[in-house]
């Protein structure tokens, strides 16, 4: 073999460790899609035969009926590739990259076959052996490569076995609380939690009106017959009837260092919309009832171990500053009569999007653990109780003011992680030291990931709501599909501070 060969496949190998990674576990999360098991099996069985191919051509010469196999092996990988094109198509939308990565690894392996066809024909009327070869570094390079898709070709096999088991809540029953049919507009609709909100209230039968500024991507969420999309609240006129408006648009505050730059779009990008919707709601002639407006529980500041409720004050820190910004712009709507709830929220749980979805993947290949000293606390919510608490501070017209949008168990960090590592079924023992952390993220990890509050929902107790998954092995078992083992009870209705 020639030196183009092994750079055509250098190059398969690199590609399609990029697509594996960025794609398949980074962006598409496919292992926790409840309708990607076909795809996934697909993955895995063209991942061992790729295993094969790296681990014979590396360290040895095909001849006779080994090069007949491998032959063999290479129709099968192009049936595979073919069948899971048609996979692909049939059960998601495939991102720009995405795409174009799948064209040249297509390209890149006609050259590589191009070359191999040829030389294993040639070799299967010799006498069959596998006659030891060695390809310098390429040997080297094939062996790591054949380990690496074996690890994930058993992954992948193994997460279509679960695939069954992730079956989402049917999203309309999260709003039965609220009855009739409600005009409701919601800002940040296309985000993690704004979109489960709008398939709650749309399957509900609620005429939602969604704000974004990518029209497209806002009608690939729901059927764009059954919900309103705008781009501008000026599109919304002065005579029209809004029953409730859900704030939840914002800069996501935990994809990236918080740079200058970061800072002020987080800030900005929430001040911005929160005085639109202040404006619209000065000009419509029918206030809406209630506003319910993001906030989040960095508004306590950095607190140790100390209990929080809702009558608690804060420390001074950068996530306190964009709440208390947030906070009292949203609250202006109350001089229009508007009932407005201040919704703190806490830390998101679900495999489709925020700090959970970056963490099941190192901790399913056993490669999680805490935080620093894991001694912080860490106030989180399941993203379906969240959105079942926006719908019930909607329909509640008791309750005002600040709400803590946390379940009513916070855990330390060493406590959570060992709870997902449970969820898993793998251990949770590499941590991850602080000072790595502080040196490349700063403040962003001292206050998201190092630091953190203990935060009680007494507000949204006292006010009648009952959580679905109130412990953190409820949450973290129906995220995973995993049957909980020795786990609290899922629902009470009381805390004590």
């Amino acid at each position: 073999m020639n030196n183009v060969f092994w750079i055509a496949l250098f190059g398969q190998m690199l590609m399609g460790a990029f697509d594996t990674i960025y794609h398949h576990e980074g962006t598409e999360r496919l292992a926790w899609r409840p309708g990607q098991a076909g795809e996934l099996r697909l993955h895995g069985v063209r991942n061992l035969a790729y295993a094969a191919l790296f681990g014979v051509l590396g360290w040895s010469e095909p001849r006779g009926a080994w090069a007949v196999a491998l032959l063999a092996l290479l129709v099968g990988e192009l049936v595979i590739t073919l069948w899971d094109f048609v996979e692909e198509d049939r059960t998601r939308k495939l991102p720009a990259t995405e795409r174009v990565t799948h064209t040249l690894l297509t390209l890149n392996y006609g050259v590589f076959l191009a070359m191999l066809v040829p030389w294993l024909a040639d070799r299967t009327s010799e006498p069959t052996m596998l006659a030891p070869a060695f390809h310098g570094w390429m040997s080297y390079f094939c062996a790591v490569a054949a380990l690496g898709v074996i690890v994930s070709g058993l992954r992948d096999l193994a997460a279509a076995r679960r695939c069954p088991r992730l079956v989402r809540e049917d999203a309309a029953a999260l709003a039965d609380a609220l009855t009739g049919r409600k005009a409701i507009l919601v800002t940040g609709g296309t985000g993690f939690v704004g979109s489960r909100l709008v398939a709650a209230l749309v399957g509900a039968g609620h005429a939602v009106t969604v704000l974004t500024r990518d029209r497209a991507k806002a009608a690939t969420l729901v059927d764009t017959g059954r919900v309103r999309i705008v781009t501008t609240l000026g599109e919304i006129v002065a005579d029209e009837r809004l029953d409730a408006i859900v704030n939840l648009a914002g800069e996501p505050i935990s994809d990236s260092p918080w740079t200058r730059t970061k800072r002020l779009r987080i800030v900005r990008s929430r001040l911005a919309v929160t005085r639109d919707v202040l404006r619209l709601i000065e000009r419509l002639e029918h206030k809406p009832e209630v506003l319910v407006t993001g906030s989040a529980i960095g508004w306590y500041g950095l607190r140790d171990d100390q209990i929080l409720t809702e009558a608690n004050l804060g420390t001074p820190c950068f996530s306190r500053r964009v709440c208390v910004a947030w906070e009292r712009a949203a609250a202006k709507a109350q001089a229009h009569g508007v009932r407005t709830v201040l919704l703190r929220i806490g830390l998101v749980l679900a495999s489709e999007g925020g700090m959970l979805a970056r963490m099941l993947a190192p901790f399913e290949f056993g490669l999680g653990g805490r935080f620093g000293n894991g001694r912080h606390w860490m106030s989180w919510i399941h993203r379906d109780d969240l959105v079942r608490l926006i719908v019930h501070a909607v329909a509640t017209q008791s309750l005002a003011g600040p709400v803590n949008g946390t379940a009513p168990g916070p855990v330390t960090n060493r406590d959570f992680t060992a709870a997902l590592g449970r969820a898993l079924g793998r251990p949770a023992l590499v941590p991850i030291p602080a000072w790595p952390l502080r040196l490349a993220l700063g403040a962003f990890a001292e206050e998201l990931l190092l630091s953190g509050q203990r935060v009680l929902p007494h507000a949204a107790i006292r006010s009648g709501f009952i959580y679905r998954y109130a412990t953190i092995d409820a949450a973290l078992c129906a995220i995973t599909g995993r049957e909980p083992r020795n786990a609290a009870p899922a629902r009470f209705a009381h805390t004590e501070a």
